[in-house]
């Protein structure tokens, strides 16, 4: 079976680290087909994964776009449709892994008579895309022979919006093990990350991993930092994309009127994600909107340290509170106060509940098992 993946970024988030993890099993009977050159594609040639970069310049339409915007993209739209459709009659089906790519994939899938398969990564509400958005792609979604949600929020939302319940099946992201062991993750042990300036062998360290941008909530973890014992501090690692810069600066200016400047640091962003979660005490996850799936929280998980999730979407369907984790409302900055605290104050709960969550999501979310259940789908919609 051959797969013909498209992905619109050139930048390695939450589906690009899942498409990975697939593309990698099928080898060389694929190809991951990129609307933007960047860090992503690089990744994947370097894992000898077969990929090609097919557009010179990045669709300049968003989730938020509107109807003119997504017209006066059409004249950059149909080159590329052309170009996946052609490349497209040498595969068994067209697998689009993101919202853009669905829309080219869609319009190619119909041209070559290549089935269509959909990994909706996102949940369709408003608080993520645009009335005219949320229409498009639940349009062509429908028309998908297959639509892999990453987690029952991501699906409900979906069939909510008007998709097909019929087509639909969830798959959580799956994850390789061997990256979360000891042994791995003593590449870059703890004392050899920049944490000089928070003095984290004397103190208890929160991370927080994700890019930076306003639904991801960075603000609401240092308003909750004010409320903790001074001995806690926190690292945000990522950095701002999609032209969200001037969120990073008003999370300056919050920790400077909160006076908080030596107990917060930016780590920007780092590729040794599962050494530097070994080097944190708690990790925190503080979107303010519903979390399609949690990536982050399930890498906490593995790499054995006790996390506190925003409890919507997918962060529900993995944390079990006070079990394997935390949960906390989303945007309260109270509550995840008094849970950090709580964490603070029981090392020995917390290092229980966090061994009980890393054996959980060993179980549900490996890699070698998730790949089976997708490889299965495909065969029938080849089939």
């Amino acid at each position: 079976m051959k797969i013909l993946f498209l992905d619109q970024s050139g930048q390695l988030g939450g589906a690009e680290l899942c498409l990975i993890g697939l593309a990698k099993h099928y080898g060389n009977d694929c190809l991951v087909g990129l609307f933007a050159p960047g860090p992503f594609s690089q990744q994947l040639a370097a894992q000898q994964i077969p990929v090609e970069v097919l557009a010179a310049q990045p669709l300049n339409f968003q989730k938020q776009s509107g109807t003119l915007q997504a017209m006066k993209s059409l004249g950059q739209l149909w080159p590329l449709v052309q170009r996946v459709s052609r490349l497209s009659r040498e595969y068994d089906c067209i697998y689009a892994n993101t919202q853009k790519a669905l829309v080219v994939g869609a319009i190619a899938s119909r041209l070559s008579g290549k089935p269509l398969v959909y990994h909706l990564h996102d949940i369709i509400s408003s608080e993520h895309f645009s009335r005219f958005g949320q229409q498009v792609i639940v349009t062509l979604a429908n028309q998908a022979a297959l639509v892999i949600a990453n987690s029952l929020a991501s699906q409900s939302a979906f069939i909510a919006a008007g998709g097909r319940a019929e087509i639909t099946e969830v798959v959580y992201n799956g994850f390789d093990l061997a990256k979360y062991s000891a042994g791995e993750m003593a590449i870059a042990p703890p004392h050899s990350l920049k944490y000089d300036r928070l003095g984290a062998g004397d103190g208890f360290v929160v991370g927080h991993f994700s890019r930076l941008s306003p639904w991801k909530g960075q603000h609401v973890l240092i308003d909750a930092l004010q409320h903790c014992p001074p001995q806690i501090k926190i690292v945000l690692v990522g950095s701002a994309l999609f032209g969200e810069e001037s969120y990073v600066q008003q999370l300056h200016t919050q920790i400077e009127r909160l006076g908080l400047g030596d107990r917060v640091q930016f780590l920007g962003f780092r590729a040794d994600i599962p050494a530097i979660m070994s080097a944190c005490d708690l990790i925190a996850h503080t979107s303010t909107a519903a979390e399609p799936f949690g990536r982050v929280i399930v890498e906490g998980m593995l790499c054995d340290r006790p996390v506190v999730a925003a409890a919507a979407g997918g962060a529900v369907e993995i944390v079990r509170h006070s079990q394997t984790g935390w949960l906390t409302p989303p945007g309260d900055a109270r509550k995840l106060a008094e849970i950090i605290t709580t964490v603070y104050e029981q090392p020995e709960r917390a290092k229980a509940i966090a061994q009980r969550g890393q054996q959980e999501a060993q179980k549900r979310f490996d890699l070698k098992t998730i790949n089976p259940q997708i490889d299965t789908l495909l065969s029938a919609v080849v089939a």
